[in-house]
């Protein structure tokens, strides 16, 4: 019996990307994927030119490989490889993170403290995509949280949504968390799990892959915030039913009836 497939960082940030598409504009699909994310356009030199040309053959590389696996081929990834010499400046795609294109919100946060609580509130970082032409000119090729052209369109926010395969993604890491041997046993196991798929939900495509290329430990963070968020509601609830009960002279849980024994047998010791 083959071994079901799980989760891996490839799949992920393959649905994340798609996600965050949806809610983007292109001037032409094939400036959809990026080669490297840079913090400014004045980052834009030869060193990252060079870095983006590495990173570009990489991918390439990985894609044909990934795609023969498919085909059930018997491959090796070094059957793949590109001389990232020989990939031309006008293929490159440079993602930009940048608010010129968000509008601003006064008043949105108290006391904001960065960039990003100044303008709307947004599901993800925005950017802007940048490419060279056969001029050597660098061109604005698209936008995040936007529709139509990059001249004559528009700011939206909402428009886009997160693919269907990364909503199940989040279902599946949820189920499994709760199926680990520290989470399994409660009885509103149920509920840790709707609450972190929640909170993913929300907070999902927040992502930044220029700072990782992990978002398995970022999700699974978000989980276990999730998870040990309900369970430390459900405690207090508890110890509050405990005190009510044993005030009026009524057996508590056991939970409660364990630790006061532990309590005592520590007391005599």
């Amino acid at each position: 019996m083959a071994r079901q497939k799980y989760l891996n960082n490839r799949d992920l940030l393959k649905q994340i990307h798609k996600s965050k598409n949806t809610f983007s504009s292109y001037i032409d699909e094939k400036y959809a994927d990026y080669d490297i994310i840079l913090p400014s356009v004045d980052k834009i030199n030869i060193r990252s030119v060079a870095k983006a040309k590495r990173n570009r053959a990489d991918r390439l590389q990985k894609n044909a490989f990934y795609e023969a696996q498919k085909r059930g081929e018997k491959v090796k990834l070094a059957e793949f490889a590109i001389n990232w010499k020989t990939i031309p400046k006008t293929d490159l795609v440079f993602r930009i993170h940048t608010f010129e294109h968000i509008p601003e919100e006064p008043g949105r946060k108290k006391n904001p403290k960065s960039e990003a609580d100044h303008h709307v509130r947004l599901y993800f970082p925005p950017f802007h995509h940048y490419a060279f032409t056969e001029e050597d000119e660098l061109i604005l090729v698209g936008k995040s949280h936007w529709e139509g052209g990059m001249e004559n369109g528009y700011f939206s926010a909402n428009h886009g949504r997160m693919t269907n395969e990364l909503g199940k993604m989040f279902m599946k890491l949820c189920e499994r968390y709760g199926g680990r041997y520290n989470w399994r046993g409660y009885t509103y196991n149920d509920e840790m799990q709707q609450q972190a798929l929640l909170q993913l939900s929300q907070v999902g495509l927040q992502f930044d892959e220029s700072k990782s290329q992990n978002p398995f430990a970022y999700y699974t963070a978000i989980i276990n915030a999730s998870f040990t968020r309900v369970l430390n509601i459900e405690k207090r609830g508890q110890n509050i039913r405990d005190d009510i009960l044993e005030m009026n002279g009524l057996t508590p849980s056991y939970t409660r009836q364990s630790q006061t024994q532990a309590d005592i047998d520590a007391k005599k010791k």
